[in-house]
């Protein structure tokens, strides 16, 4: 198999020996069997609506038996865009599918719609933005690579919003995306390409692509790009995720603008998950700070008491801080970075308001590549489904379907089928000098940035499927 025809590792990483740590597998079957009664897990309530399910069909593989090295060791430095890994480190979510964890917290979007101060907008859009990548928190398996012209589709009426989403280009791996409120207050789009590089311990993955969040009502655009993501010891040890890096959103229509830090984790791990940040008007003045963890929480409060309580904890924390710089190290370890200790939860200084709070996540998570309830439910396959969706689905996808089944083996083989078909679909274009056409995007001009983006052009949920490519 030739590496420069294989598929692009779309989101960072592999996944940790330990995620099934204390938890057998015949707990996790036990709570399938009671979770699961019938329509592939979906429980209907009185009302008639049905509750979505709340575990997978099948436990996750276990990867202790599986080494990465051999295939990354020639990569230092390097972006993974050419590399194929073994698909016992995937999770059996395509990208598409987990892009759509976006949308998890749509509830911010539908309170900054009815919110009428601009700045109380912007501290929404800004947890909203945080939100959005609060799904990878543990989440160090790799999802599928999507095929060119792979499609999915999400629609929740419980969240009032639709979504639709392609895989656009190959090379470079752009998937576009497009969300509407059903009541037509909004919609988020973007299109996604993000750039990998092995760094020897640690991958690290480069966002690449803008995201716009539109408030019909209001007249509103933002947009911002999302932060750097790094899984730490692909090679040995035990897995976690950090995200860095400076996001900026800008309110297109006020002038008004938030600046968050996502602060790298730091000499003792004190900064690990921390963003901290502020919201500045068109004249550039500070209206609010935000601050707290990705991973938690973000809360909002005045500048000026920010900053009387900043300079009050680096008062009485300089003694603290003098004696853990004079404790011993306790030994180099060359060969894995470990996480540093997880720090107290978020200290609230008062007069402090609560933007988000991030939802538990399932009593088996851990069992299930650490998939959020949101998660869970998106390849969900319920019965008549599958005669409404368009053949380019992920659901319908066979190899991500074994996978999540349970069967490994099939999952491979699958997987390996469908790289090869898409193989001979490209040669067999080459041949006849034919451009791929996308279905549902066009390449155009983002209207707010002025950068290269791809545009919905509509029509995908009028159902008229008939010249959808084969690909599966």
């Amino acid at each position: 198999m030739n590496n420069e025809d294989e598929f692009y590792d779309a989101v960072t990483g592999l996944d940790s020996d330990e995620s099934c740590e204390g938890m057998s597998e015949a707990s996790f079957k036990d709570a399938v069997a009671d979770g699961a009664q019938k329509n592939n897990g979906s429980v209907p309530q009185d009302n008639g609506i049905k509750k979505r399910r709340t575990t997978l069909p099948a436990a996750m593989f276990s990867r202790n038996n599986f080494s990465v090295w051999s295939i990354l060791k020639k990569c230092i430095g390097l972006e993974l865009s050419k590399i194929t890994m073994p698909i016992v480190f995937n999770e059996p979510l395509s990208f598409l599918q987990r892009i759509t964890e976006y949308m998890e917290h749509t509830y911010l979007i539908q309170k900054a719609c009815s919110q009428t101060d601009p700045i109380e907008r912007m501290q929404t859009v800004a947890a909203f933005a945080v939100s959005a990548v609060a799904s990878q928190w543990d989440r160090t398996g790799k999802p599928f690579n999507p095929l060119l012209g792979e499609t999915y589709e999400l629609a929740r009426e419980d969240q009032g919003f639709r979504l639709i989403s392609e895989q656009v280009s190959h090379h470079p791996p752009v998937s576009a995306f497009h969300t509407e409120s059903l009541d037509g207050d909004f919609t988020f789009h973007g299109s996604i390409y993000p750039k990998l590089k092995f760094w020897g311990k640690s991958v690290e993955a480069e966002p690449k692509g803008t995201i716009t969040l539109e408030l019909l009502k209001h007249k509103e655009a933002y947009t911002w790009t999302n932060p750097y993501c790094c899984v730490h010891n692909v090679i040995l040890g035990k897995l976690w995720i950090e995200q860095y890096g400076t996001v900026e959103i800008v309110n297109h229509s006020t002038g008004d603008k938030c600046v968050l830090n996502f602060k790298p984790c730091g000499m003792f791990g004190k900064d690990l998950h921390r963003v901290e940040g502020y919201i500045q008007d068109k004249s550039k003045k500070k209206r609010c700070v935000i601050y707290g963890k990705w991973t938690e929480c973000m809360w909002s409060v005045d500048p000026q008491t920010f900053e009387g309580n900043k300079k009050s904890d680096k008062k009485g924390g300089a003694d603290t801080k003098k004696q853990k710089q004079e404790e011993p190290g306790g030994g180099e370890n060359d060969e894995a970075d470990d996480m540093p200790e997880m720090q107290e939860s978020v200290a609230v200084i008062p007069g402090s308001t609560l933007l988000w709070r991030i939802s538990s996540r399932p009593a088996h998570s851990a069992q299930m590549y650490n998939f959020t309830n949101f998660a869970v439910t998106l390849n969900e396959l319920e019965p008549g489904m599958e005669g409404v969706l368009a053949p380019t689905d992920c659901r319908l996808r066979p190899d991500i379907r074994a996978m999540e089944n349970g069967n490994m083996d099939e999952a491979s083989k699958e997987k390996e089928r469908l790289e090869e078909k898409q193989r001979a679909s490209r040669k067999e274009r080459a041949r006849e000098q034919e451009d791929w056409s996308t279905r549902w995007f066009q390449s155009g001009t983002n209207p707010y940035t002025g950068s290269q983006d791809w545009l919905y052009t509509g029509g995908y949920f009028n159902r008229k499927y008939t010249d959808c490519p084969d690909i599966y």
